[in-house]
């Protein structure tokens, strides 16, 4: 049976995607971006994926990719924020290094921004992403092997961060 070396969650706009990448090629490994690999599988984005054919069916295809990923990859998985939501994601995630990426509001929202290709945060997109982050922290903290901020640092500063975590849970990298 595969295993992911880490699993990065957070919520959107922590910088899964871009730490996960980094984070791969420093150990030489695949990313596997649950967003991106759901867009290629619909052949669409998120957003329409939203407006076209709803958020249960965006999270069955999620919950579906998640669960592959986590057991067939052997590099590093970044997860879609919202999928920790799942209860099966959830059991799923408690055999894994999980590192979740944490990031202050304020910056969470200059990085957001206004971004509409976020369904969830279509109308008021700071009030839903305060709520969004409130209502899901105490999910990647409760999920996290261990907790990395994000707040402040360069991408590859995150990762030399996260290196550390990875000998401890018996992995040995370059």
């Amino acid at each position: 049976m595969a295993r992911a070396i880490a699993v990065l969650i957070g919520s959107p706009g922590s910088g899964k995607s871009t730490v996960g990448r980094a984070l791969a090629d420093r150990l030489g490994v695949d990313l596997l971006c649950t967003d991106t690999e759901v867009e290629k599988r619909a052949g669409k984005p998120i957003s329409e994926i939203f407006v076209e054919d709803g958020e249960a069916a965006f999270r069955a295809l999620e919950r579906e990719i998640v669960a592959e990923g986590l057991r067939e990859w052997e590099g590093v998985i970044a997860v879609g924020g919202g999928a920790v939501l799942d209860e099966d994601t959830r059991a799923d995630l408690a055999d894994h290094h999980v590192v979740y990426l944490q990031v202050e509001f304020g910056e969470l929202a200059k990085r957001v921004g206004m971004d509409v290709a976020r369904p969830l945060l279509a109308g008021n997109p700071r009030t839903k992403l305060r709520q969004l982050l409130n209502d899901r922290l105490p999910v990647y903290e409760s999920l996290a092997t261990v907790t990395v901020p994000t707040t402040d640092f360069h991408p590859e500063e995150v990762v030399d961060a996260i290196l550390p975590t990875l000998k401890d849970a018996g992995r040995s990298h370059k």
